[in-house]
């Protein structure tokens, strides 16, 4: 028999990529992004900055989702205002998640004249190609850049494909037209901007800003372009890297290509901080991108963050709801608790259910598990076994199967994680 271990030794997967480690601070608040710090998962509200009580009240839902970063739109001198008004409120919930000032086209008079505004947030985002054209654009760069070095903020140094710096692309479409063998229109759109993030980077530097200050991203939309700017970008500098597709789109479209293409660059050691741009769907909440973000990051296994539940998908022999039911019914009770119990039950979110719905693979994967069940299949005897800790515990029979076991999920995890 062929001794096939090597092949799955630990640490065959791909190293992280060493980065300078930035620092996003609100008070006694710190998130490290890059160095030995974990994949920072990050959001943003989509209600008028203007609105203070509505936008405190998205932050803290996206933060008690699980977002360790929020970003907000700041647009005009009515947000510019409203923004310490916003961390305000934040404080006074309890609410230390730090806030990003998304800036375009006005950001360096929105940072200059409203000072409170500028400490108020803990990190600007600064987009190359939307600070100023021709002579303008240095000047009003440097003073936003400015602001930041002084107040000690971090700063993304954030280009996007859709507001690519157009002078800067016409003159590298140039110089590729004298090429001997010239690139294809794509790859000079790459170079372009892996161009805009260094080069401003570079001229951040330049003007005082710390290196560990800064942290790029080059967000397209499309998959194969994200994988391939990225690349580039992770071997021409030691910056940490936000990562993010751009416009994803809405619903399962917008959720499968960005866990694609965020996996494809994370598995690969590339990637410090994270966002899954969804488009809501009509009454969908904003929460879902960071769900998401959370997702892609444990389903890597790079970070834990909610227990998680295997379930069956279900086939002819479980033409029985019971086992969806529970597994939602359970799921659903999980991540509503988990904000409590982070603190509570130190260690839970590496918790394993499986919920299963016949004989066949049930008390297999149910074995597999801290806790589990295999509830009966068509045809099976009304019975369901359930296991903890990879030994079968008892057998549950009768009409309240789902609410006996859901009592036993609880009482495992308060004898197992309450006395840490």
């Amino acid at each position: 028999m062929n001794d096939f271990t090597d092949l799955f030794v630990a640490g065959s997967a791909p190293a992280p990529r060493r980065t300078r480690q930035a620092r996003v601070v609100w008070g006694a608040r710190v998130v490290t992004l890059g160095g030995d710090a974990p994949v920072r998962v990050q959001s943003m509200t989509n209600t008028d900055t203007v609105d203070v009580i509505a936008t405190a009240i998205q932050v803290k839902q996206l933060a008690q989702a699980g977002s360790e970063l929020v970003r907000i739109t700041v647009n005009t001198p009515q947000a510019a205002a409203a923004v310490p008004r916003i961390r305000e409120q934040l404080d006074r919930m309890g609410v230390d998640v730090p806030l990003i000032g998304d800036f375009h086209y006005n950001g360096h008079r929105l940072l200059t004249e409203f000072p409170d505004c500028a400490q108020a947030l803990s990190k600007y985002r600064i987009n190359p190609g939307n600070v100023g054209k021709g002579d303008k654009k240095d000047k009003q760069f440097a003073q936003m850049i400015e602001v930041a070095a002084r107040l000690g903020k971090c700063v993304r140094i954030g280009v996007n494909w859709g507001s690519l710096d157009q002078e800067l692309l016409a003159g590298l479409m140039d110089a590729n037209a004298g090429r001997a063998e010239p690139w294809d229109a794509r790859q000079v759109m790459y170079a372009a901007l892996v161009q805009s993030a260094l080069g401003s980077a570079a001229y951040a530097r330049e003007l005082g800003l710390d290196p560990d200050q800064i942290v790029i991203s080059c967000k397209v939309s499309g998959v194969q372009d994200l994988v391939a700017v990225y690349r580039a970008l992770a071997s021409h500098c030691d910056y940490a890297l936000h990562l993010g597709l751009t416009e994803a789109g809405m619903g399962t479209k917008g959720t499968v290509a960005s866990s694609v293409a965020l996996a494809l660059l994370l598995q690969q050691g590339i990637g410090d901080t994270i966002r899954v741009s969804l488009t809501p769907q009509p009454g969908e909440a904003r929460t879902q991108e960071v769900i998401v973000a959370l997702e892609v990051l444990q389903a890597l296994g790079l970070r834990a963050f909610n227990p998680s539940v295997t379930a069956c998908p279900g086939c002819g022999r479980t033409t029985s709801t019971v086992f969806q039911e529970l597994a939602k019914r359970i799921d659903d009770h999980l991540r509503a608790m988990m904000p409590g119990w982070r603190e509570r039950y130190p260690g839970v979110e590496r918790l394993k259910i499986a919920v299963m719905g016949c004989i066949v693979n049930g008390p297999g994967e149910s074995k597999h598990a801290d806790i589990g069940i295999s509830l009966p299949g068509t045809g099976e005897v009304p019975a369901a076994p359930v296991f903890i800790d990879g030994e079968k515990a008892m057998t549950l029979r009768g009409e309240h199967i789902a609410e006996e076991f859901h009592r036993l999920v609880e009482d495992y995890i308060e004898r197992r994680f309450g006395a840490s």
